[in-house]
């Protein structure tokens, strides 16, 4: 996986984390980040691993991310480590 698969996966997240009131209000407690943050911190890969750790550390939630994404439920994953800045070459 690379840099902008792992990118797009973060970014599908954060529309669906968004899209549910609940898990938005979590979010944004956990990470600190207010509404008006998100759009500045769009680029920064730090914040975009912070997505998908939300939903990692939720299964069934992550779980209906990758359903509704349409996307195997190991790739979240491996776009963290991506992001996270851990060698890509690992997941080929």
């Amino acid at each position: 996986m690379n840099q902008d698969q792992a990118e797009a996966i973060a970014l599908d997240a954060l529309g669906f984390i968004i899209q549910d009131e609940a898990l938005r209000g979590r979010f944004l407690d956990l990470t600190g980040a207010g509404p008006a943050d998100l759009r500045d911190r769009l680029s920064d890969s730090t914040f975009l691993a912070a997505i998908i750790e939300f939903l990692l550390g939720d299964e069934p939630c992550l779980l209906e991310f990758c359903k509704a994404a349409e996307i195997d439920p190991q790739l979240p994953a491996r776009a963290h480590i991506v992001l996270a800045g851990h060698p890509a070459e690992q997941w080929g």
